[in-house]
């Protein structure tokens, strides 16, 4: 069974709004990283046709990018790319695929069909799947930044408090800092 991973840009104040934080060759090699090292994308459909909109092109080489970002692109093109949606039904993008039906079960079958892992990169479908305590680690970029609005992280709220294990910290030259968490059980 592969570990639900939660990684996502966050500001110093929780803003999770993709325009605010630093997209650079260093923010996107890290992404690139994570995306390496799992198995699998899962996103809510609101990320996926958000994404859905943009990379694609930048893979196929129709909009001008760095070789950074260019490669984020053609990897993100391959990587198999889960999503959840009770509305959507029809999935163009290449190595796409819903998760329909129940929740838990839907996630927790890809968790156990992905020894690599899941890297979940959505902030309202990370708070449900919290919520059914289904996230193992975090991997957020938090950048030095105060957004001084929203979208937050976990803005819909947890009923109990998330007891994290610092697995690591690594500050980068452009002043952002990868957290590495564990979610502590028991």
């Amino acid at each position: 069974m592969g570990l639900l991973i939660f990684s996502i840009n966050v500001t110093l104040d929780g803003c999770v709004d993709h325009q605010v934080g630093i997209a650079d060759d260093e923010t996107h090699a890290f992404f690139t990283r994570l995306m390496d090292e799992g198995g699998v994308m899962l996103w809510g459909r609101v990320t996926y046709e958000m994404m859905e909109s943009y990379w694609p092109a930048v893979a196929r080489g129709e909009i001008e990018a760095q070789p950074a970002i260019r490669e984020w692109a053609v990897k993100l093109e391959a990587k198999p790319k889960y999503v959840v949606s009770s509305t959507r039904k029809d999935y163009p993008w290449t190595n796409s695929h819903r998760i329909a039906g129940d929740l838990r079960t839907g996630v927790q079958k890809l968790k156990d069909a992905t020894p690599a892992g899941v890297l979940l990169g959505s902030g309202k479908l990370a708070t449900e799947l919290d919520r059914l305590d289904l996230i193992d680690e975090y991997k957020f970029l938090v950048h030095p930044r105060i957004a001084g609005h929203g979208p937050t992280l976990y803005e819909g709220g947890l009923s109990t408090t998330r007891r994290l294990e610092l697995v690591s910290a690594k500050p980068l030259r452009n002043g952002a800092v990868a957290m590495h968490y564990r979610r502590e059980r028991g």
